[in-house]
């Protein structure tokens, strides 16, 4: 037995305390726990900063992704406390990462950056922790910068969230002025965990992360009982049964111990051990074989929903297996991606992704190229729509390039329909006018409007599901400057006027750059296009001929002149008929190569044209 076991193992459950810190983007979260396993003797001081963000990505960033997790051993008033600490990501893409966080905690830390005040996530956090009846413990950040302004926050504290100003704790993570009085008060305001060591065991899985050598490892905190290695244990979601490897407790890495108690977060692993990320669901209760009668199972998370889909595609088709590899490797670690084949003439075959928000998506980008070397296409978004046919056959078409076309479309088709989803939008009265304008822009109906609070207002709209792929998340952000939030779900099938938008290269279609599209916004879409594509098509030998065809209608056209030699060059002061002939003599020529030659459209002018 370690040191540390033994000190662990005399602190009694009413010692124990699970916080975790939240707050708006860049407020100083990760800063800040920096400084309080500083304190706690975890970490050697002056180490390298931000130590709980593991990924590249965070790093390169400066933002928290993944939330992680740390215990340390804190001694107050001559007693040995056991503190366990989460740090959270601040981005609304991973709010379902903080709701998770709640769950193993009894409390939090409210932060507040004291030059930029009270800002959306942090509202957004506080309802979630009171919803859950966590104890808040505020805590102003910054207060060494020259734009500091203290008691504006702790007045916005107290206007928002009833909050009392007199608990509040004034800090600066960075130069570490003032931390140490954050500890003694997470002691005095936080609960101890509510727990039995001598119960059936229970405990439920926070997260999980996969090791190429130990299988998924999983970050669980206990309620009832203690597990040790050697347990046989059952989860009740999907009823699988496995041996407990290791048990231990992350301070701030892995460090095994012999047995985790109720009250305590910590890891475990299997042996032999869990190979597929798939079986372990976050939000699921385990136990030891034979007690599932005595448990009742935890009420688990929702699963976090795509909002943004994109088609992606290799850069050269032969690392196709390569970036197949590297795509499920990540996905093992985020579960929320949703991952579907698909392929296209002009780029070969690929992938459908479904992610979070915009800047989830972005950050899938860059670690398939930092932790993979991989590059990919990435596609404008798509949705389904739904084909009736006379015959009453129902066809649904997820690719536009099988889309019908207009000759046959008048011929068999009762009707075409396109998903439509009912949006909640919350966000501040301030904003409403300019987010209705948003909505009404994107074909929404609207359903209701409320307000819950004098300044807070709910907007429920039916919207189109092609418009809510189509970054409509980030406009409604950057609109409201971050502080709209929006959740979503299925509402039905609508008849809508639809068509297919295709682009013609000398008359012929280009199958990778076919939408489709609603015939309001047919006409400026496809004079876009042309204008777009003209830029990356390189001149031949004859006219290129590019068009936007909507249907049969061909709504915009551009024309890419061809190479010609200059004939009349040797002509001096000549007669006009002179001149003529000679370029009647060209045309011809000209005519002759049409019919045989044959435009060559390269394969990086689809790439450019389709980049975002």
């Amino acid at each position: 037995m370690s040191d540390l076991e033994r000190r662990i193992s005399d602190i009694p459950l009413e010692r124990f305390r699970n916080f975790c810190i939240v707050a708006h983007v860049d407020h100083g979260k990760s800063t800040l726990s920096d400084r309080l396993l500083e304190l706690t003797g975890t970490i050697a001081p002056g180490g390298n900063k931000q130590i709980l963000d593991k990924l590249d990505v965070e790093r390169e960033r400066g933002i928290t992704v993944k939330a992680q997790t740390c215990s340390m051993i804190y001694t107050h008033m001559g007693e040995d406390f056991l503190l366990h600490l989460v740090d959270t990501p601040g981005h609304v893409d991973f709010r379902a990462e903080v709701s998770r966080s709640y769950a193993s905690c009894g409390g939090a830390l409210l932060l507040v950056d004291a030059s930029q005040g009270v800002q959306a996530q942090t509202v957004a956090n506080f309802y979630l922790a009171f919803a859950q009846g966590l104890h808040l413990v505020p805590i102003i950040n910054k207060v060494d910068l020259p734009s500091a302004d203290p008691p504006r926050a702790l007045e916005q504290m107290k206007e928002t969230f009833e909050l009392d100003p007199a608990k509040a704790v004034l800090v600066s993570a960075k130069t570490g002025l003032n931390v140490e009085a954050i500890l003694p008060k997470v002691i005095e305001l936080i609960p101890a965990p509510i727990g039995d060591h001598l119960k059936p065991l229970k405990l439920l899985l926070v997260d999980s992360w996969y090791s190429n050598y130990k299988g998924v490892i999983l970050l669980v905190r206990v309620f009832d009982g203690q597990i040790k290695a050697g347990d046989h244990i059952t989860s009740f979601a999907t009823g699988l049964r496995y041996i407990v490897g290791e048990v231990g407790i992350m301070y701030p890495h892995q460090t095994p111990q012999t047995v985790l108690r109720a009250g305590q977060v910590g890891y475990i692993y299997f042996n032999p051990g869990m190979r597929r990320s798939k079986e372990a669901k976050v939000g699921d209760t385990y136990t030891t074989v034979g007690a599932e009668k005595l448990v009742e199972p935890l009420p688990g998370f929702e699963e976090p929903k795509a909002m943004v889909f994109v088609a992606a595609f290799p850069v050269d088709q032969s690392e196709y297996a390569h970036l197949e590899d590297s795509i499920n490797q990540i996905t093992l670690n985020d579960r929320s991606v949703t991952l579907q084949k698909e392929s296209s003439e002009a780029l070969g075959a690929g992938w459908r992704l479904g992610f979070l928000g915009t800047l989830h998506c972005s950050v899938f980008e860059d670690r398939l190229r930092q932790e993979h070397g991989a590059s990919i296409i990435i596609t404008p978004p798509t949705v389904p729509f739904k084909v009736i046919w006379k015959d009453g056959k129902e066809e649904t078409v997820t690719n536009p390039a099988d889309f019908p076309d207009g000759g046959q479309a008048h011929a068999g088709i009762v009707e075409l329909q396109e998903p439509y989803v009912s949006v909640t939008i919350t966000l501040p009265q301030d904003y409403l006018g300019k987010v209705i304008e948003l909505c009404e822009g994107n074909r929404g109906e609207q359903k209701e409007l409320q307000f819950f609070t004098a300044t807070q207002v709910i907007l429920k709209y039916d919207l189109p599901l092609a418009h809510l792929v189509d970054d409509f998340f980030g406009k409604l952000k950057s609109l409201s400057k971050g502080y709209a939030s929006l959740d979503y779900e299925e509402s039905a099938w609508r008849k809508s006027n639809i068509i297919k938008l295709q682009l013609l290269v000398n008359k012929e279609p280009v199958d990778a750059v076919a939408r489709v599209v609603h015939y309001s916004q047919a006409e400026r879409l496809g004079r876009q296009w042309v204008t777009k594509f003209k830029e990356h098509v390189d001149r031949q030998m004859f006219e290129v001929i590019i068009q936007a065809a909507a249907g049969r209608r061909v709504v915009a056209r551009e024309t890419i002149k061809p190479f010609r030699k200059d004939v009349l060059s040797k002509l001096h002061a000549s007669d006009i008929s002179r001149r003529r002939k000679l370029l009647e003599k060209q045309k011809e020529g000209r005519k002759k190569l049409k019919a045989v030659g044959n435009i060559s459209v390269d394969q990086k002018a689809f790439q450019a044209f389709l980049a975002k």
